[in-house]
């Protein structure tokens, strides 16, 4: 098995599994269609639908309190489009270090150490 950098398992699984819920939450809650939730997030219709469909970004499953947080995010997207990138880092700096991400991230690289706190370094 290969080493995998935390910033790998950002961009492959955090920032997709991010972008499902956010879809998910945006089309549910404020009644928006998969094209214009991917004129909003930046992505093809074809992604939001297979996000919608558990096709995609399915190995990230957030906890309770990790969804309250992506849906208020939700909700600032779509009051302001315009705020995406900054959202998107945003939750991706909060979810950096969480038990989700480096559970993920132990399944995923056998030679991470019991006590890694790599993904802790420079998080509040």
């Amino acid at each position: 098995m290969k080493k995998i950098m935390p910033q790998e398992i950002e961009v492959w699984h955090l920032i997709p599994a991010l972008r499902r819920e956010l879809a998910k939450f945006l089309i549910k809650d404020y009644g928006l269609t998969q094209k214009k939730v991917s004129l909003i997030l930046g992505i093809s219709e074809a992604a939001v639908s297979q996000y919608l469909k558990s096709k995609r970004a399915k190995e990230i499953q957030f906890s309770k309190k990790e969804l309250e947080e992506i849906k208020l995010a939700s909700k600032n997207i779509f009051e302001k489009p315009d705020s995406l990138i900054e959202i998107l880092f945003d939750l991706s700096l909060c979810f950096r270090g969480s038990k989700t991400v480096c559970k993920l991230h132990r399944a995923k690289d056998s030679h991470v150490p019991k006590k890694c706190e790599v993904c802790m370094k420079g998080v509040a």
